[in-house]
């Protein structure tokens, strides 16, 4: 989880919509959804993003989705499951999308375990395994691949200008516990001075 926000930062201050930004981590549950926003200023062309972490079953088999923003709603613009032909290294079950054209704004790219696709044509809307009880995806057997599944992923984006991580849940509880942290520091030295 911190890997992939300290990858995110080192790239956000080098950006070219020429660079590939690579990320990666790994997931606990088999209804786990890691995003990461990316964001076009102006229409960019041969706009990729792809999986290349199942490794021939190493990992869990991975869905994408890529989301635009309008307003303040999360429009879905593609979801694949298998799709090992975007990049070299990829290898059967990796996923991934390739737009010829996409117009400048904010996007999402979503990718969680098969088959815990979107639900609708909206972000808000969740995806299929949001209502199950979360399991361990190491105790899970996998739809079409089995159990003994590992959890990492590896995310490739291509033809963008930058790349903003989506904090979880547990990252904003992590750095509200280290803000407490600072404040209870800082209090107790303003009282011994």
């Amino acid at each position: 989880m911190l890997k992939k926000l300290a990858l995110a930062t080192l790239f956000i201050s080098s950006v070219s919509h020429a660079a590939v930004f690579d990320f990666s981590g790994s997931i606990n549950y088999h209804k786990d959804v890691v995003k990461l926003g990316f964001t076009l200023n102006q229409a960019n062309t041969n706009v990729k993003v792809w999986t290349d972490s199942f490794r021939n079953g190493i990992n869990f088999d991975p869905v994408t989705v890529v989301w635009k923003k309008e307003g303040s709603v999360w429009s879905l613009l593609g979801q694949n499951d298998d799709d090992a032909s975007i990049a070299p290294g990829q290898t059967r079950f990796d996923s991934g999308l390739k737009f010829t054209t996409l117009a400048a704004g904010e996007y999402l790219f979503t990718i969680a375990t098969y088959n815990n696709r979107a639900r609708g044509s909206v972000l808000s809307s969740g995806f299929t395994y949001d209502n199950q009880a979360p399991i361990r995806l190491e105790d899970w057997a996998q739809p079409a691949n089995g159990l003994n599944k590992g959890k990492n992923w590896s995310v490739h984006l291509s033809g963008v200008d930058s790349v903003t991580p989506v904090p979880e849940p547990e990252t904003y509880a992590l750095m509200g516990m280290g803000l407490l942290g600072l404040l209870g520091v800082a209090r107790r030295r303003k009282t011994a001075a």
